[in-house]
């Protein structure tokens, strides 16, 4: 015999009902409103299309989340799903009958599904749920009048058919249904693309912008008045935005500062911004301080990555008052040798009881530097990830930083450059003082406290392509191997 216990009278019934996808659709508003997120969810795996399109125009909850369900890559489930859509656009129901109020078609998990696999998994589970614990699943939004459609739109100039197809749908529909799109990425669409979209999916929605273009300051420029209209952005990311050096797209330098200007500008619209990462922002140099200087919320993340600052521009941390909650710091591929780190470190020592992670990988930072921010480095307590990779200290700068950390209680994975004594005067790394150096610099930590997650790398070594990295154990390149 087997030792799977056998079916009960209820999941045989439904699968029964499923098998047969006519008899599934006629009497679908007697099916107890528990088992239809189950039988929803069987019809889209096994692609029951004209089931999906009946279920969805009779859909007796508000909320309806068909993110984790559909695959946009299959054009025949999508149209059965709009097409049930548009059935409920027409359709009349009775008086007091709940109706789909909120399509969600963001990929994100949402616990409404687990109340229909509760229910298949157990009989007797199933006898004590009734609807009102499915209500109890819906967001707080799905309380509305008019069909909402939440989505997250990825933008480029190639679209795919089903991507095509949806976007087409939707501007035909603009103006019985509220579309809603709260994350979008922006692969170097056209203008006239973009200007379709943000006509149907209005920016103020927007929570998380994702922006990966090569546009020249005057394509920025013409964005910027959508980009100022997503008042409600949360999570921005610029990158990478690429100097357009084509002698037909020069600009007058007047009109140079006015686009820039332009653009800065629209970060003083933004009422919930907190993340900001940007990266390969040319025009950045001499106009950080002004962008920091318009926010009007407290950040917890800010990234800067591969691009050129001034030092007016570094001034500006100690002073602006948004940064002084920060949870992540990331300057990464800035050039810092060159600067005053005195202003660092006065944002550091005001994020000594909030600073969580710290990144200065590729920085170029010298000797001199390190011991200006020593004093605030040694105050953050709250540190669970620093990372000093391919910047320039010597031996007696990185155990004086090592010492100095006893108060990183939370440390769990912390990156350093190997000393510049395991160079030899061509850059070429010394394997006996690689191993023998960093070995030493571990004794030193440990002497004061017991490291989760530590690491010791070199320079890309210029003919493998690889670093050595002294760990658990020391792994050298290719070419000392």
């Amino acid at each position: 015999m087997s030792g799977q216990t056998p079916p009960t009278l209820q999941k045989r019934a439904r699968q029964t009902q499923l098998r047969d996808e006519a008899l599934a659709i006629s009497p679908l508003e007697s099916v107890p409103a528990v088992y239809v997120p189950w039988l929803f969810q069987e019809a889209f795996a096994g692609r029951h299309n004209s089931l999906i399109k009946t279920m969805v125009a009779a859909w007796p909850f508000q909320y309806l989340p068909v993110g984790p369900l559909i695959n946009m890559h299959n054009l025949e489930t999508l149209q059965a799903l709009l097409d049930g859509v548009d059935r409920r656009l027409t359709r009349k129901f009775p008086p007091g009958r709940p109706k789909l109020q909120v399509l969600d078609m963001r990929n994100v998990h949402h616990g409404f599904w687990n109340i229909g696999s509760d229910a298949n998994d157990s009989d007797s589970d199933a006898e004590t749920l009734d609807e009102k614990q499915v209500v109890k699943a819906l967001p707080r939004y799905a309380l509305r009048q008019r069909l909402k459609i939440i989505v997250d739109l990825s933008i480029s100039s190639q679209l795919n058919e089903e991507k095509a197809y949806f976007l087409n749908w939707a501007k035909q529909r603009k103006g019985s249904i509220n579309f809603c799109c709260t994350k979008m990425k922006i692969w170097d669409a056209p203008d006239k693309v973009i200007r379709e979209i943000m006509n149907v999916f209005h920016p103020e929605h927007i929570t998380e912008l994702e922006l990966y273009t090569d546009w020249t300051l005057l394509r920025l420029a013409h964005f910027a008045p959508y980009f100022g209209q997503m008042k409600n952005l949360e999570k921005v990311f610029l990158a990478p935005l690429h100097k357009n050096t084509s002698p037909i797209m020069n600009i007058t330098g007047a009109s140079k500062v006015k686009c820039i200007k332009k653009i800065i500008s629209q970060f003083s619209k933004f009422n919930c911004l907190q993340h900001v990462f940007m990266k390969r922002v040319h025009f950045l140099r001499d106009h950080l301080h002004q962008i920091l200087g318009c926010l009007r919320t407290p950040l917890q993340t800010l990234s800067i990555t591969h691009c050129l600052i001034s030092q007016t521009d570094l001034d500006s941390f100690s002073c602006c008052h948004n940064l002084f909650k920060l949870k992540n710091l990331e300057i990464r591929g800035v050039t810092l040798f060159a600067l005053d780190l005195m202003p660092l470190r006065g944002l550091l020592g005001k994020l000594a009881g909030t600073l969580k992670s710290l990144d200065f990988q590729w920085c170029s930072m010298k000797d001199s530097q390190l011991i200006v921010l020593l004093p605030a480095l040694s105050q953050c307590s709250q540190l669970n990830q620093i990372n000093f990779y391919s910047n320039d200290f010597s031996m007696a700068i990185l155990k004086d930083l090592l010492q100095h950390t006893a108060t990183w209680s939370k440390m769990n994975v912390e990156q350093y450059p190997v000393p510049l004594e395991c160079y030899d005067a061509l850059g070429h790394v010394s394997r006996e003082r690689f191993v023998e150096l960093c070995q030493e610099l571990m004794d030193t930590l440990r002497a004061k406290r017991e490291p989760k997650s530590i690491s010791f790398a070199t320079n890309v070594c210029q003919n493998c392509g690889k670093t050595c990295v002294y760990g658990q154990g020391a792994r050298l390149c290719s070419c000392l191997q």
